[in-house]
């Protein structure tokens, strides 16, 4: 299927130059109040404005002309119509000049919960138009990627050797070519995508990196000075490894991470959890957590256990104490894999330092253990 949306001004410019033809467009929150004269000479019958500032007349020419015009919404912290995932940067603008409760971020959470239960149609269309653009950036950031998702704990702390181990699995994962894929939060996720930060520096940056952010080793003390220091790590070692985050404003009191380049922030948690896991095509690696943690291994598990074409996704549990005895997800898991497909591609690892090479033997259709 061809791409037909654009997304930047420069696209713009350049559909039109070459064929000077709009139909058929999907224009995403593209700021066109300068290209009034390009708007009046492109056919633009059958295309789709999204978002677009426009000059009043050529609002009314476009759609004179057949085209759809979906104007901006006055008003909100957030874009419904956006093209792009969001960055750090962009959702924790203004932490420097002031505290958390002044960014994007902590703004549309307000938002949320402002709107969630009033029963206005156009706030819960606004969040459902916003939550498809997301998914749709996030699609076409992952083309072609090996994605393992990482699961795990919100509240493990900055200092821990938990949280210093889930970070060398980050970035383990992220040097073997995969893409690194959290839940965007903070904890286990956070550590992970800083782990993948972290990737293209030498060894030792992760180790100063830890030390710097356990100053602030959780974010309910203070969520301006948990991001601060994650921002302070940036700073010192900019231009870090690529990886994604995938959060939620549903739990708007978790920000999230400085560490994730990409951020895939939704209204809809049941849309994030499985957008998530559905995304993570070379396997799913579950550090111990809690219940959100034991719900994410066992809606991984479900489209395996159904999955009648292809090969099962990896599943990883890591820690045999935490998911045999404290919370004994692992005995279930396999009962539940029984002799389906899916029994090759789980497996029980002792510790992070297990996962690549167990994902890699997974991968190959490897006895699970």
């Amino acid at each position: 299927m061809l791409d037909h949306e654009i997304e930047t001004l420069e696209e713009f410019d350049d559909v039109v130059e070459a064929t000077g033809c709009l139909s058929g467009w999907r224009v995403q929150s593209v700021d066109l109040r300068e290209r009034g004269t390009a708007l009046a000479s492109a056919e633009t019958e059958g295309a789709v404005f999204l978002g677009c500032a426009m000059d009043p007349e050529s609002v009314v020419r476009v759609q004179q002309s057949g085209g759809l015009v979906f104007p901006p919404v006055p008003g909100l912290p957030f874009d419904p119509y956006r093209g792009r995932l969001y960055s750090p940067d962009e959702l924790f603008d203004g932490l420097t000049a002031g505290d958390y409760e002044r960014t994007p971020d902590a703004h549309s959470y307000h938002w949320f919960q402002r709107t969630k239960n009033d029963g206005d149609v156009f706030s819960s269309m606004l969040r459902a138009v916003h939550d498809d653009a997301i998914s749709d950036a996030l699609d076409e950031q992952l083309v072609g990627a090996r994605v393992v998702g990482v699961m795990g704990g919100h509240r493990l702390a900055r200092g821990s050797d938990a949280y210093a181990g889930a970070a060398r699995l980050g970035r383990a994962l992220a040097r073997a070519g995969h893409t690194v894929a959290t839940g965007g939060g903070p904890g286990a996720m956070e550590a992970a995508n800083l782990g993948a930060y972290a990737a293209p520096f030498h060894d030792g940056m992760l180790e100063k990196a830890l030390e710097m952010l356990s100053t602030a080793p959780d974010f309910e003390a203070s969520v301006s000075e948990w991001a601060r220091a994650a921002f302070a790590v940036r700073e010192g070692w900019p231009g870090g490894g690529a990886s994604v985050g995938i959060p939620t404003w549903f739990y708007g009191h978790e920000p999230p991470n400085a560490f994730a380049q990409h951020i895939a922030k939704y209204f809809v948690n049941a849309v994030r959890e499985d957008g998530l896991l559905a995304r993570s095509n070379a396997g799913v690696v579950f550090l111990p957590g809690a219940a959100g943690t034991v719900q994410e291994i066992f809606d991984n598990a479900t489209p395996n256990y159904y999955q009648s074409r292809g090969a099962p996704t990896p599943m990883v549990l890591v820690d045999e104490e935490h998911w045999t005895r404290t919370l004994p997800c692992w005995p279930l898991l396999k009962a539940l894999a029984g002799e389906r497909p899916m029994a090759s591609r789980i497996a029980l690892a002792a510790s992070v330092d297990e996962v690549p090479q167990t994902l890699a033997r997974l991968a190959g259709g490897g006895d699970g253990g």
